[in-house]
């Protein structure tokens, strides 16, 4: 068992942060992670190798997200729409971490397709080629959907007003020339 308790401690965090991203919230995000692991527990002996045991989590923990939204698409109660996303209320003063859950947030927006390679790409860090085994696409489809997903987010970010407060100062350039 310690071999199984060193992949929970090496892959926790980002695989709940990709969950997180996908499943828009701690429940579902946790709830992914631990049928992810559970699987791995079943079927982790059949990977020959070993050193792409975080891309198979990833690509398990992926297919088990689609599965669910196939589940609850159709024997959903209410309407997606109706369901408000919520970031934990974990508040800090830093702007830059209030754009950052923004960015979450907008990110959750987005369409899954483009959603699960950004959050791939830039919150776990994987590279082109691992994102495409774990979605089980072509590389270049995964470059095209991480360039469309970005402009998508930057369209929503600029739509949207931030809420990080924003002082504009207006500077008289003749302050600041030498007088000497």
């Amino acid at each position: 068992m310690p071999e199984f308790e060193e992949l929970v401690d090496a892959h926790y965090k980002p695989l709940y942060r990709f969950a997180y991203s996908l499943a828009k919230n701690p429940d579902g995000a946790a709830d992914l992670v631990q049928q992810t692991f559970c699987i791995w527990g079943q079927k982790g002996h059949q990977l020959k190798d070993r050193s792409k045991a975080k891309t198979w989590l990833f690509t398990t923990l992926f297919r088990e997200h689609l599965a669910l939204s196939r589940r609850q698409q159709r024997y959903s109660d209410s309407d997606i729409d109706e369901i408000e996303y919520q970031l934990p209320a974990h508040e800090e003063d830093s702007g830059r971490t209030l754009d950052g859950k923004r960015a979450v947030r907008l990110l959750g927006q987005l369409d899954e397709n483009f959603r699960a390679p950004l959050a791939l790409f830039y919150m776990q860090q994987h590279s082109y080629k691992e994102i495409a085994a774990i979605l089980d696409v072509p590389i270049g489809t995964v470059m095209s959907r991480i360039s469309r997903g970005k402009e998508q987010l930057r369209k929503n970010m600029h739509a949207e007003p931030s809420s990080a407060p924003q002082k504009i100062i207006q500077l008289n350039p003749e302050t600041f020339k030498n007088h000497g």
